[in-house]
């Protein structure tokens, strides 16, 4: 496709207020001469996504003006600037959404997810992925195999949380985790622990759904909290010893305390759920006493290649996770189901271009 055979205008689903969305024309996105315009034809709902849909900010960011929502993406390539030369127009491609500056320390360092001056989808004041069309710099697109749907292209996003936990704490072939909350980025937390080798892999969640979805993705052991005491039980898996490792992804005050709990001397806790609260007590003689290392856990870098190529190997089937599809004209619909019935859905994908 030409650039003169590119439509002039597309739709977005805006929001205008909290839990109220419209789908509006825009214009499509010029690119520059490093850029790349994607035909966005899978997004996935993220925990952020409903964030902003249902308080209008997450801490700093705040939504103050017509907002588009979404960044977990795929598409085709529909256009290309001057200078791009690793696409071609029609390529499939999953795309890493936020674009830092690669000149800071931080970026420097290769932990370009701390750049502070990252543009990213739908984080305040920058545009998300619930359009027909999107522009973003060629550095931060990748293709994908044939074989790999545009669903799990864009779960390449939620994915790399895990993969870059995984990295952080050095989770080992043969060890022992337990993840604490089995929401979208917890299920693919699994995924990325079943991917990195671990050998037991223990989960927490109290919605059955998701705990059977944990065991798809890998998980050896599920614990429903609101039948069985998490610790309890995860020392009777280990022998009482702890795991090795343990990862909080629901940003729920409890289930960060159980994570702690839950390690091994010498233990390591990655915290990647957001709470609701900025402070939350913790067991700091535990923590001294065992050497527990504790890592923040802020997005991922340099994750995308391993995510797609773990995901195209078959190591795990993402596909099973998808309860839920919609079109982008239905994108408040989605918005609410998401919201408001946990229970009954996993993760739900939005298509800007019509069903797939």
């Amino acid at each position: 496709m030409s650039i003169n055979q590119l439509p002039q205008t597309m739709k977005a689903a805006v929001m205008h207020n909290t839990r109220e969305i419209q789908i509006e024309e825009y214009p499509v996105p010029q690119i520059g001469p490093d850029e790349v315009l994607i035909k966005v034809m899978a997004v996935g709902i993220c925990g952020s996504d409903l964030h902003y849909y249902s308080h209008g900010r997450i801490g700093k960011y705040v939504v103050d003006k017509p907002f588009i929502l979404g960044h977990e993406c795929s598409g085709d390539i529909a256009a290309i600037g001057s200078n791009v030369q690793r696409f071609q127009v029609g390529d499939r491609v999953a795309v890493e959404p936020g674009v830092t500056c690669g000149r800071c320390d931080a970026c420097k360092e290769g932990r370009y997810n701390l750049c502070p001056d990252v543009e990213f989808l739908a984080t305040p004041p920058f545009d998300g992925a619930f359009v027909q069309y999107i522009k973003i710099r060629e550095d931060f697109v990748f293709s994908i195999p044939d074989h790999l749907t545009y669903e799990e292209a864009a779960l390449v996003e939620p994915f790399s949380v895990g993969i870059h936990a995984a990295a952080r704490t050095g989770l080992q072939p043969g060890s022992t985790i337990a993840i604490m909350g089995m929401g979208p980025v917890g299920l693919m937390a699994v995924a990325a622990a079943k991917a990195y080798g671990a050998a037991t892999i223990i989960v927490t969640d109290l919605e059955p759904l998701r705990l059977e979805a944990a065991k798809q993705m890998g998980a050896s052991h599920v614990i429903n909290i609101r039948e069985q005491d998490p610790l309890e039980e995860i020392k009777t898996i280990t022998n009482g010893k702890g795991v090795d490792v343990a990862w909080e992804t629901a940003g729920n005050p409890n289930a960060l305390q159980s994570a702690l709990g839950s390690l091994r001397r010498g233990g390591k806790l990655a915290i990647v759920g957001l709470p609701a609260q900025d402070e939350i007590p913790l067991n700091v003689p535990f923590i001294a006493d065992n050497e527990v290392d504790i890592y923040g856990i802020f997005r991922y870098a340099n994750t995308y290649p391993k995510g797609i190529n773990f995901l195209s190997s078959g190591i795990v089937d993402a596909n099973k996770l998808i309860t839920d599809k919609f079109t982008l004209e239905q994108t408040q619909e989605a918005m609410e189901r998401a919201l408001n019935q946990k229970s009954e859905c996993l993760k739900i994908i939005v298509y800007p271009n019509g069903l797939l």
